[in-house]
C-alpha cells in the first residue's frame, strides 16, 4: 500500500457549496473510492496565492492508503475535482477545489535530476511552466505554509526524501509572517 498526501483547497463556491462544504464532500467522494482515509487536519483559511489573487483559501490536508499507483491516483484526484467544478483555465487561479498529490511515500518522481530542476525553477517561471509528467515530493512543498500546516497536523514527522526534513521542521524554518495568516477553522 502507498502512503499519499493530498493538499486540499478551494476559494471559490461550487455550485450553492461553500468551500468548506466542497472540501468535505471531496473527503466523502475520496473514501468511496480505492483509497483507506488515514487521517485528516483541520481545515484552515489561508491567503490567497499569489496575494490579491482572489478571495482567501479554505485549505487541509488529508493522508490516504491505496495500491493505486501515483499516477492513477493523480487521476483520481483530477476526476473529483471535475466533479465539483474544477475548471483548469489558469495556473495558480482560483478554483472551486484543488487536490494536489504532493506526496507518496518516499517517492522521488520521476527522477531526481528532474525534481531538482522543477525544485530549482524560479519564481517567475514557475507560474508560466506546467511539468508533462508527475513531480514528486510537490516541488515547492516546502515553501508553502498553506500546504505544510495542514500536512503538520497529519505528518508532521513525514520526511522529505530529498530534503531530508521532516513537515515539522520545513514549517518551523518558513518565516513567522508566512504563517500569521493561517487560521484554524472551527466547526
Amino acid at each position: 500500500m502507498n502512503d499519499f498526501y493530498i493538499a486540499m483547497g478551494a476559494n471559490l463556491p461550487s455550485g450553492d457549496s461553500l468551500p468548506s462544504d466542497t472540501l468535505q464532500a471531496a473527503i466523502r467522494d475520496l473514501g468511496q473510492r480505492n483509497m483507506a482515509i488515514e487521517a485528516v487536519s483541520s481545515f484552515y483559511r489561508t491567503p490567497c496565492f499569489p496575494a490579491g489573487a482572489g478571495p482567501d483559501y479554505v485549505n487541509a490536508a488529508i493522508h490516504l492508503k491505496s495500491d493505486l499507483p501515483s499516477k492513477d491516483m493523480l487521476s483520481q484526484l483530477h476526476e473529483i475535482e471535475a466533479k465539483h467544478g474544477r475548471e483548469r483555465l489558469e495556473r495558480w487561479g482560483m478554483r472551486t477545489l484543488d487536490l494536489d498529490l504532493v506526496a507518496c511515500g518516499d517517492s522521488v518522481l520521476p527522477d531526481l535530476e528532474t525534481y531538482e530542476r522543477w525544485r530549482t525553477l524560479p519564481q517567475d517561471a514557475q507560474r508560466q511552466a506546467t511539468p508533462t509528467d508527475l513531480i514528486l515530493p510537490h516541488p515547492r512543498l516546502q515553501d508553502r505554509a498553506f500546504v505544510l500546516v495542514p500536512l503538520r497536523d497529519i505528518a508532521a514527522q513525514w520526511r522529505h526524501p530529498v530534503l531530508k526534513l521532516t513537515v515539522t521542521e520545513m514549517c518551523n524554518a518558513l518565516a513567522p509572517e508566512a504563517l500569521a495568516d493561517i487560521v484554524v477553522l472551527e466547526y
